[in-house]
């Protein structure tokens, strides 16, 4: 059997990216199981040949219609599938989808006709608020890093970015690399239409990873790579600060000077 990636090097390059994350979130412990999603709008990197490729299911509603993401073309983690899998094999373990014109729809093109997860509708629905917004993210994780979901259980960390200004404050790199810091989101419901609204409301106050309480974290960026990256210094910061506690103190963190000097120095945008 051929794959639609076989001589398509940008499109193989970008889900071979997808699947190297899902490595390390298997390796870091944060993909337990089937935990965890991946999706891709991956539009940009479709040809004439595989518009004209027939669908290899029936179209599938998506539950909302979504205007913005007519001719869109996303790669998705399959529903059941696990992360250690999808990196061994990402076109086992996912699949690439269409929209249908009427942009409430979807069928799968390739490689196998493998569903989906569960909350596509969700991420489809954040994908299609990006691109109204004219962003250039094209990338959204799904993921279970460890510390950061236990900061969540103690109600102070879940205050308007009073866990923003501690994991900035723990090591430089964390303010560096993402400086839009941590939205939160109160504990919803897995995969509802609630979480996802919400989600996109804490993306809209100019969040890039938003943190669902007691459950995970959702992030977008450009490419996947950038969203795990974001996550991944984030959660660093989290381990020195759970370290430090360890140790038998608070950590002092940088101070509100010490953070607004590097704001002015490297043009961070908070």
């Amino acid at each position: 059997m051929h794959s639609i990636l076989e001589n398509r090097p940008s499109l193989k390059a970008q889900i071979d990216a997808v699947a190297e994350v899902a490595g390390y979130l298997w390796l870091k412990g944060w993909a337990e199981r089937n935990g965890g999603n991946i999706t891709v709008n991956i539009t940009e990197y479709v040809d004439d040949a595989m518009r004209a490729l027939p669908p290899i299911s029936e179209a599938r509603p998506i539950g909302k219609t979504l205007p913005h993401l007519d001719g869109c073309w996303f790669y998705c983690k399959g529903t059941g599938k696990r992360m250690r899998d999808l990196a061994r094999d990402p076109m086992a373990n996912g699949s690439i989808i269409r929209i249908s014109k009427d942009c409430a729809h979807y069928e799968i093109v390739a490689d196998a006709p493998v569903a989906p997860t569960s909350e596509l509708p969700s991420h489809l629905a954040v994908h299609d608020y990006l691109l109204a917004k004219g962003s250039p993210y094209r990338a959204s994780l799904h993921t279970h890093p460890i510390e950061l979901v236990a900061l969540t259980h103690s109600r102070k960390w879940m205050e308007k970015d009073v866990a923003t200004r501690m994991l900035w404050s723990m090591i430089p790199e964390t303010k560096a690399f993402c400086p839009r810091g941590l939205g939160m989101v109160p504990y919803m419901l897995p995969s509802s239409v609630e979480l996802a609204d919400a989600t996109i409301r804490a993306i809209d106050e100019d969040y890039d990873v938003v943190m669902w309480e007691k459950h995970g974290v959702f992030a977008v960026d450009t490419d996947i790579m950038s969203a795990f990256d974001q996550v991944d210094v984030l959660n660093k910061s989290a381990l020195i600060y759970i370290a430090a506690r360890d140790m038998g103190f608070e950590p002092e963190g940088m101070s509100d000077e010490q953070m607004k000097e590097m704001t002015a120095a490297f043009g961070l945008p908070k």
